[in-house]
């Protein structure tokens, strides 16, 4: 048996702190969520994938780049593309550049959806997150969630600045 390192046990603080940020990660994505399903019929990951589509040149990304960017597995990205696209608000097609890649593409329908569902989404983060906080809270919650984020991906577009 080698030296066993005691572990760095959570102080009565970081429980409380930790506990926080625990209860905020499992509740806020189902209030995002749940608002997004009643206004507009969808989850908060596909709002994310069109959203997402929304922002790069031409609305059309490489489905592993949409995956990273939505923060999914890409068969979870394949299934709910497929889904999306029944609704004709994606499409797919081949990658020109590289047939073994497949682009997803928002199409008008799925622009016009995304422009229809961001006031009612933006209105619940507001409400959720930012009414909570004052100016000064705000910013230390950016970098805190920048630090954090850095820490377990530095390559991840909220810390290198570059969106999809």
């Amino acid at each position: 048996m080698g030296d066993a390192q005691e572990p760095r046990w959570l102080d009565e603080d970081q429980n409380q702190t930790w506990m926080a940020l625990a209860a905020m990660m499992m509740r806020l994505p189902a209030a995002l969520d749940a608002q997004l399903q009643r206004d507009a019929g969808l989850s908060h990951f596909e709002y994310q994938v069109l959203a997402g589509l929304s922002m790069a040149p031409e609305r059309t990304l490489r489905m592993s780049v949409l995956a990273g960017f939505a923060e999914g597995s890409l068969s979870r990205l394949s299934q709910v593309v497929a889904r999306l696209e029944k609704r004709g608000l994606i499409r797919r097609t081949p990658d020109p550049a590289d047939g073994r890649y497949t682009l997803a593409i928002l199409t008008g329908t799925g622009w016009d959806k995304v422009v229809a569902t961001a006031p009612g989404h933006v209105a619940e983060v507001q409400r959720l997150i930012f009414d909570a906080l004052t100016k000064v809270q705000q910013r230390q919650l950016g970098e805190i969630g920048r630090r954090i984020v850095a820490k377990i991906d530095p390559d991840d577009p909220c810390i290198t600045g570059r969106l999809p």
